[in-house]
């Protein structure tokens, strides 16, 4: 009986090996791209929004947000990963032209799942808006 265990046991071997090798090159693969740009969409009863997140990676960054629907004056940014207890304070975001306002700073601390909290005012009144956002190394 043992004489059928080892080819067995060989082959098990092999098979484990080649799946830490997958592993490793997947790990490494991976860390070498960079994450892929986020848009995401949401709507409120006063405005709609879509968030342009060009390096969704954790650290200082640029977030776009393009006001599709509603008049907004002002646009505020702030974060929160309800899971591990992260928040960060809000960021004012610049008109950089009529409905397109953009904030720069550290929103992510790090990865993983982040609710973006979008606030707008202007004539129609305050509104905030939420998206959530996956943040990668």
């Amino acid at each position: 009986m043992n004489g059928r265990r080892a080819p067995a046991v060989a082959a098990a071997l092999v098979v484990a090996a080649a799946l830490v090798v997958a592993a490793v090159a997947l790990f490494v693969v991976g860390r070498s791209v960079a994450a892929e740009p986020l848009s995401l969409s949401t709507t409120g009863t006063r405005y709609a929004a879509t968030v342009l997140i060009e390096d969704p990676a954790p650290g200082p960054g640029t977030v776009e947000v393009v006001v599709n629907a509603g008049d907004a004056d002002t646009v505020t940014l702030s974060a929160v990963m309800a899971d591990m207890g992260h928040s960060t304070p809000e960021l004012a975001a610049a008109e950089r032209e009529p409905g397109r306002f953009v904030a720069t700073g550290e929103l992510f601390s790090m990865s993983g799942v982040w609710e973006l909290s979008i606030r707008l005012d202007g004539p129609a009144g305050e509104e905030q808006l939420a998206v959530k956002a996956l943040i990668t190394d």
